[in-house]
C-alpha cells in the first residue's frame, strides 16, 4: 500500500489519486497548512504511519515540508521508498514577495531534511531543480533544489503535469469580446495576489476599462476597478464553461512550478500569455506569448498582439500544444513507472 501525504488536499492531489487508485491500493492523510496545530498533527501523523506500517510498502508526499519529516523518516527507519513531488513552493526562496518554504528557519529545515534522506524526487518542471531566475529583477536569481541545497545527492527524476484532454476540450462556444480570465486560490492574502501577477492584471484592468477580465478562485479577492469580475472556486464542469467563454488566459505569476489552469485553458483553445517562470515558457510552446520580465507595458504588448490572434487556428494551436506534450496519460505512466519501479 501507498501512504500518499500532503498538506492540503488540491486539484493537483485530486489528479493523483485519479491516476493512482486505479492500479495500486493507496491511502491518502492530509497534514495541515496551520503553524497553531503543527504538533497536533505531527502526533496524528506518527501514530497514522504507525499503524499503517504493516501495510505500508511506499510513501508518495506531494511537496516537502513539515507534512514529509516524518513520513521520511520512516522510509529511512523501515527501509521503504519515499517518493517527494516537488511542485513549487518548496523549491523556492523569495523572501522579498513572501513567497517559499526556504524562506522560513523551521520550514526550510523541514523541506531540506525531506528532500536529502527520500528516496527519489519528482519535481513537476525543470526550472524548479535549477534555474538562474530572471523575471523580477528584485529577487534572487539562484532558485531550484540544486541551488537552495548545493549538497544535494537524492535523485531527482522530472515528471510534469498532465491534463484530461477528454474532459477539458474546445466547445466552440461564442466567446465574450476582449475577455481574459485567470485562476488562483488564497489570493485574498496580499502577498498571494503579487505570486500570481494579479498586481500586473489591476494594473490593465485600470487603463484599459473596455477589458472583460474573471479572476477566478478566491471570492475574498477584492478589487476596485468594475471591469474585474471575482469569482471563488469552482467545479470542473464549471470551469470548462468558463475558460470556453473566455479569450485569453493569463497565467502572470512572480513564481511557478507547473500551473493547472494554464494547461486546462489551452486545452479548452484560450491563447495564453504567462510569465517566463516555472514551467510556463515550456507549456505554453510556440501557442501563446510570454512575458520575459516583469514589465507592465511589455505586458500591454502582448495582450494586443493576442488579441490580434483569436481565430479558430490560433485556437487549435493552443490545445495542440498540450494535447502533444501534457496529457495525463503521459503523466500517468511515467508516474506509475516509479512506483512500480
Amino acid at each position: 500500500m501507498i501512504i500518499y501525504s500532503y498538506p492540503i488536499r488540491t486539484a493537483f492531489t485530486d489528479r493523483d489519486l485519479e491516476m493512482i487508485q486505479p492500479e495500486r491500493k493507496i491511502k491518502e492523510l492530509e497534514f495541515t497548512q496551520s503553524p497553531v496545530k503543527l504538533p497536533v498533527y505531527f502526533i496524528l501523523q506518527f501514530f497514522q504511519l504507525l499503524w499503517y506500517l504493516p501495510k505500508t510498502s511506499q510513501y508518495l508526499c506531494f511537496f516537502g515540508g513539515y507534512h514529509s519529516v516524518l513520513p521520511v523518516w520512516f522510509g529511512k527507519v523501515f527501509d521503504k521508498k519515499v517518493m517527494i513531488q516537488a511542485g513549487g513552493t518548496d523549491c523556492i526562496n523569495m523572501p522579498e514577495i513572501g513567497y517559499g518554504n526556504f524562506r522560513k528557519k523551521w520550514l526550510r529545515k523541514a523541506t531540506v531534511y525531506s528532500f536529502k534522506n527520500c528516496t527519489l524526487i519528482l519535481p513537476v518542471a525543470d526550472a524548479l531543480v535549477k534555474q538562474d531566475y530572471s523575471y523580477d529583477p528584485s529577487i534572487c536569481s539562484k532558485q531550484g533544489l540544486l541551488n537552495l541545497i548545493p549538497d544535494l545527492a537524492t535523485p531527482i527524476q522530472v515528471i510534469p503535469n498532465g491534463f484530461d484532454i477528454e474532459f477539458w476540450v474546445n466547445l466552440h462556444l461564442s466567446r465574450e469580446p476582449k475577455s481574459l480570465i485567470s485562476v488562483a486560490t488564497g489570493t485574498s492574502k496580499s502577498s498571494r495576489a503579487i505570486v500570481k501577477g494579479y498586481d500586473l492584471i489591476e494594473q490593465l484592468a485600470s487603463k484599459h476599462p473596455e477589458l472583460n477580465i474573471t479572476l477566478v478562485g478566491d471570492e475574498n479577492y477584492f478589487s476596485q476597478n468594475s471591469n474585474i469580475n471575482v469569482i471563488g472556486k469552482q467545479s470542473k464542469e464549471q470551469l470548462l464553461q468558463l475558460f470556453n467563454s473566455h479569450q485569453i488566459y493569463l497565467q502572470l505569476s512572480t513564481s511557478e512550478g507547473f500551473p493547472n489552469s494554464l494547461g486546462e485553458a489551452m486545452a479548452c483553445g484560450c491563447i495564453p500569455v504567462g510569465s517566463a517562470v516555472g514551467a510556463i515558457t515550456e507549456i505554453i510552446g510556440e501557442a501563446g506569448y510570454v512575458l520575459l520580465s516583469k514589465n507592465y507595458y511589455e505586458v500591454e504588448k502582448l495582450i494586443e498582439n493576442a488579441f490580434a490572434h483569436l481565430t479558430l487556428e490560433d485556437q487549435m494551436k493552443s490545445r495542440a500544444q498540450i494535447c502533444e506534450n501534457f496529457t495525463f496519460v503521459q503523466r500517468k505512466q511515467q508516474l506509475l513507472s516509479v512506483l512500480n519501479d
